[in-house]
């Protein structure tokens, strides 16, 4: 009974990983398909969604399927409910990667309004935090998972800045409003996606540690337990 449990938690993880890999190749083509101005790319994006949907039913049943069957506790009823939980934030993550793709057809039948430099510098910091979120996870490592909260203000400060810069952008240049606001829209949702990637951090958080940090402040998700 419990190899057949321990073969099933280990489906669940893997098809999670697979739907994490998935997500983390749209949100680096989407921005790829920025700035290489490759619609191809954009329109591969958004195609691939219908796999991340797909995986999203997959890990729900397998996981609804232990919790009727198994009636797990303790450490694996934990792991089940933050992987239900994660699989939710990642769908998220690649709607909003599908987003992305969106606006980047429509920019690039415009000529770019600037070199991109922080926006490709925002999808790195981004799909960082989900990686290192995913793999806090199958190491189990809470510790892993809390500098991946911290890190969330970084991205934070980098969203204000280009925000700041696309709306001088818009005030100076009434003409280059709709590129401007495309652009806010693509740098708007690799902002939540890091919003994301920390739900993911503190999921792993309560899987570990069985601690639930969400809605804490700032000050108290970098507090970890002695």
């Amino acid at each position: 009974m419990e190899r057949h449990r321990d073969q099933d938690l280990d489906r669940i993880r893997q098809a999670l990983l697979r739907m994490g890999g998935l997500v983390e190749r749209m949100i680096s083509e989407a921005m790829h398909a920025l700035v290489e101005r490759d619609s191809e790319r954009a329109q591969t994006v958004i195609r691939t969604d219908d796999d991340v949907d797909t995986l999203q039913k997959e890990v729900d049943g397998l996981c609804n399927r232990v919790l009727a069957l198994q009636q797990p506790t303790a450490v694996d009823l934990r792991f089940l409910v933050s992987t239900m939980k994660i699989a939710n934030d990642l769908e998220r993550m690649g709607d909003s990667a599908v987003n992305v793709a969106q606006a980047v057809e429509i920019l690039n039948q415009e000529p770019p309004l600037k070199p991109y430099i922080d926006l490709p510098r925002l999808a790195d910091l981004t799909r960082s935090m989900v990686r290192d979120a995913l793999d806090s996870f199958v190491r189990r490592d809470a510790r892993a998972a809390y500098e991946v909260c911290r890190r969330d203000d970084e991205v934070d400060a980098l969203y204000k800045q280009l925000f700041r810069e696309l709306l001088t952008f818009m005030m100076e240049n009434p003409r280059t409003t709709t590129r401007a606001l495309h652009l806010l829209l693509i740098a708007r949702n690799y902002e939540r996606i890091a919003d994301h990637a920390t739900n993911v951090a503190e999921d792993v958080i309560f899987y570990v540690e069985g601690r639930d940090i969400r809605h804490s402040s700032p000050d108290e998700k970098a507090v970890e337990p002695a």
